[in-house]
């Protein structure tokens, strides 16, 4: 008890049992952040956990363990947890399937426009206009000036 700090127990849900002081029947995790990040890490990195998420790591967790701030300190490791950075499950609904274009019959019908800014000036010409047909891929390239906007 005096290594953990604590000189009395008050109230009911704190209790002393051997060595450790529980709380609510939870064994309570004085200020080391050397040995919560232990506790972190057995709950996280050991393959029966399979790297589990915040809130999974939270309720394995908070079933024998509790200090003030415990979700606080989960979510700080998971976001720093490298693993779990990469393999982030990703919440966008998927796309679908892609529709293909109607191709067009004739040449020049159908367009796609495109401006290349902020050039080097050359000639008094610092953007290029880009012009490009559908169906043969032509593609026509107009020099230009352009005016960049204030900010």
């Amino acid at each position: 008890m005096k290594k953990v700090g604590i000189k009395v127990v008050r109230g009911e849900e704190w209790q002393i049992e051997e060595e450790s002081v529980l709380k609510e029947g939870k064994i309570y995790i004085p200020k080391d952040k050397v040995s919560r990040v232990k506790i972190i890490w057995l709950h996280h990195n050991v393959p029966v956990a399979e790297y589990g998420e915040k809130w999974k790591m939270t309720k394995l967790m908070m079933r024998n363990y509790w200090w003030p701030e415990v979700i606080r300190d989960i979510r700080k490791y998971v976001k720093e947890c490298d693993i779990c950075q990469r393999m982030k499950n990703r919440i966008e609904v998927p796309v679908g399937k892609l529709k293909l274009s109607k191709v067009s019959e004739k040449p020049w019908t159908h367009l796609m426009v495109d401006f290349i800014t902020k050039l080097l000036l050359v000639a008094r010409k610092n953007a290029i206009l880009v012009v490009c047909d559908r169906l043969f891929k032509m593609t026509h390239f107009v020099v230009m000036s352009y005016a960049s906007p204030p900010v």
